[in-house]
């Protein structure tokens, strides 16, 4: 398969995606967008975490994470505390409301998900999985837990 089919098929693929998640977020919360929803499920999936470490994982500067951080806090769906490693530093934490809240989205997307995979059919879906863990492993987002990749992440984040 040519690379620009490939592409072509992925882009295709990240907006079915995209739009999954928007559906699955307005089910939930219609007042959050897709970037607060991201960087809930980012902080969700590389648990508490630095400013510093939330932006990297986001691609995004810090001026921009603490500015999402600082609308998800006055929310209620995010805490900023003092680490209890060192006084000067501040961790980044889902409240149990974000928990809740990004339980319930990524549910309603894993139905959605589940769906479509069992309209795939049983000899395309190991070729399925194989590509996208691939892509996954390749694009190294360290808040994506792959599963039967090692969880380094999580051990480096605190």
């Amino acid at each position: 398969m040519e690379s620009e089919d490939v592409v072509s098929i992925v882009m295709a693929a990240s907006r079915l995606v995209m739009g999954i998640s928007a559906r699955a977020l307005t089910s939930v919360d219609d007042s959050l967008t897709l970037p607060q929803l991201r960087t809930l499920v980012a902080l969700e999936g590389c648990g508490p975490v630095k400013l510093a470490l939330l932006a990297e994982v986001l691609g995004v500067n810090s001026s921009t994470a603490l500015r999402s951080v600082m609308r998800l806090e006055q929310t209620g769906l995010v805490d900023r505390r003092a680490s209890e490693v060192s006084r000067r530093e501040v961790v980044l934490r889902l409240t149990p409301r974000g928990e809740e809240l990004v339980r319930q989205v990524l549910a309603h997307r894993r139905r959605e998900v589940e769906r479509l995979v069992e309209g795939v059919p049983p000899e395309a879906r190991a070729g399925l999985v194989n590509g996208l863990r691939a892509l996954l492993e390749h694009a190294g987002d360290r808040s994506i837990v792959i599963p039967g990749v090692p969880e380094e992440f999580r051990e480096a984040a605190g």
